[in-house]
């Protein structure tokens, strides 16, 4: 069988026609939740969590990452954000990615509710075992498959997808070469990590420089940085917290280019 991992199980077709009026959607549902005060919890964000596991993460960088993850899911500051609107919940949807067909789900979409659904979260992300996929990076593969994700919760105000990588793609679809079109609405968000410290500043520079360029898009997207995976938790934390108390109505930007990289900050100005 023809192997097909650009999504969860639709077609490129299916997730631009639930994309078609996101924002629109995402203004409706937004005032319909925030007056009507009762009834069924509208989702306020899908935000969708892609993990690099290619050739360049060894076993101990895979530990690293998943147990980071985990502490900042787990940090209270997050705890509180995610808990933040008890009215209308994130959901949250964690996957590993390498190259051309090799994607994989490690939590498939959970409503957080409350700190136990938390702790249900890191305590999967820490007992994971590594599972072997393709050793290249298809960074492109990985934004169709987490579009895909985003594209089964067409009734959250918000679309995140985030995607964390220590190398470019280097297989499969190219990022820059998707369209607004496919991805719709999604906002998509970087998270560049070091390599045990190996990379120069200068390679930092370009993974960084790279991820503006050519992967991040969307409403307020920005790339957060790790210099190690030993710092991962830390970096994580800030990630998620930049991303859970945006504004829940933020005004579209265009796209960032390298002139938009500073030393501390990396997104749309």
């Amino acid at each position: 069988m023809e192997c097909q991992p650009r999504s969860t199980g639709r077609t490129r077709s299916a997730l631009n026609d639930s994309r078609r009026t996101s924002r629109f959607g995402f203004l409706t549902a937004g005032f319909l939740a925030l007056s009507a005060g009762s009834g069924e919890a509208a989702c306020r964000l899908a935000l969708a969590l892609g993990l690099d596991v290619s050739d360049s993460v060894d076993a101990t960088e895979y530990r690293l990452q998943l147990g980071g993850l985990a502490s900042a899911v787990l940090h209270p500051e997050v705890q509180s954000a995610f808990l933040a609107v008890p009215t209308a919940p994130v959901r949250l949807f964690v996957f590993e990615w390498a190259g051309y067909c090799s994607q994989r789900r490690i939590i498939d979409w959970q409503e957080i509710k409350g700190t136990k659904d938390l702790a249900w979260v890191a305590a999967i992300l820490r007992s994971r075992s590594r599972f072997a996929l393709v050793p290249s990076t298809g960074i492109g593969e990985a934004m169709l498959y987490g579009g895909g994700a985003l594209a089964d919760q067409p009734d959250c105000w918000r679309h995140i997808l985030d995607l964390s990588g220590d190398g470019m793609s280097n297989a499969g679809i190219l990022p820059r070469s998707l369209s607004a079109a496919v991805l719709g609405g999604v906002t998509v968000n970087g998270f560049v990590v070091g390599s045990n410290g190996e990379n120069s500043s200068d390679e930092i520079a370009n993974l960084l420089a790279y991820y503006v360029d050519d992967v991040i898009r969307g409403p307020d997207a920005f790339v957060e940085m790790a210099t190690t995976y030993r710092d991962l938790e830390q970096a994580m934390t800030r990630k998620l917290l930049r991303e859970m108390q945006a504004l829940a109505l933020s005004e579209m930007q265009g796209q960032p280019t390298r002139n938009d990289i500073s030393a501390s900050n990396f997104g749309h100005r």
